[in-house]
């Protein structure tokens, strides 16, 4: 059975006799290895590997503003919803599944107290802080150039292994625009293209069951001038999760359930992906 050990006899030695008694003594299965994530927070720390279909796959994940930037602002009722929460809500989520299947994983943008949140509006901050534990700059630009830095410092120490970095940010249009996930890669990089299009693919067969009735209309596109897409050694994807202003786009981000679908959808194409590496 897949994810069970079992304990088999060591080649070229006898197997011993059963013990004279109706039925033998059962092997204990090994438990899964787990490992524990401060970064999760207490209720979601602990990780248990549920098998290695991602074992020697490396991923940046880098959520979208931070720190003094909160991005794109939506209006919920009475409450303001900030872009970088809810992308920092997916990725961390994302994180955490990614490591059930074995992968090593870098959280670009961390946030020392908040961990993954079951609360449908997330608080506005601005305790975080790019990894290893820099502070993030206000301007863009800075920002940016340190986070590609980290990325490309880490990239180069593992060396030939597959590696992938995916962006994820919330996008902010006019209030009736309700938009679907959708992708931009760099026009020039093939794996990044098929990384794209292999959660592109998972997102389109995910929606067909959830709403038969409403045809996915997100797609991958080209986008060279994205900094982290152009910049990083990393394949690279830029993910767009929704429209922070639009009120059926905040239903998938104001339900938690919805942000763990969004992110095990993408851990579905990230499977796919790596699959077909070779």
């Amino acid at each position: 059975m897949a994810g069970r050990a079992y304990v088999l006899p060591p080649v070229g030695r006898p197997a011993r006799k059963k013990p004279n008694t109706k039925t033998a003594p059962a092997v204990a299965a090994k438990t899964p290895p787990v490992t524990r994530a401060a970064l999760f927070g207490p209720a979601y720390a602990r990780v248990q590997v549920r098998d290695q279909a991602l074992r020697g796959a490396v991923y940046y994940l880098s959520s979208g503003h931070g720190g003094p930037d909160p991005g794109a602002i939506g209006q919920y009722g009475t409450y303001k919803l900030a872009e970088d929460e809810y992308a920092y809500d997916v990725t961390v989520r994302l994180a955490h599944v990614l490591l059930e299947h074995g992968a090593t994983v870098y959280v670009m943008v961390q946030d020392p107290n908040d961990g993954i949140r079951d609360q449908a509006v997330l608080a506005t901050d601005y305790d975080e802080v790019q990894h290893p534990n820099r502070r993030i700059p206000l301007s863009q630009v800075q920002r940016l150039r340190q986070r590609i830095a980290e990325v490309n410092r880490l990239h180069s120490r593992h060396g030939r292994a597959y590696q992938r970095l995916l962006a994820l940010h919330v996008d902010s249009r006019s209030v009736g625009q309700n938009i679907d996930v959708f992708f931009y890669h760099h026009p020039n990089n093939a794996l990044g293209l098929r990384l794209a299009k292999n959660i592109h693919k998972v997102f389109t067969a995910r929606y067909k069951r959830a709403q038969p009735n409403r045809p996915y209309s997100g797609n991958v596109s080209e986008r060279g001038t994205l900094y982290e897409v152009r910049n990083s050694h990393a394949p690279a994807v830029f993910m767009e999760l929704g429209n922070i202003r639009n009120q059926k786009d905040q239903r998938r981000f104001v339900v938690p359930d919805n942000r763990q679908a969004l992110a095990n959808w993408i851990c579905e194409g990230l499977i796919a992906d790596y699959a077909k590496r070779r």
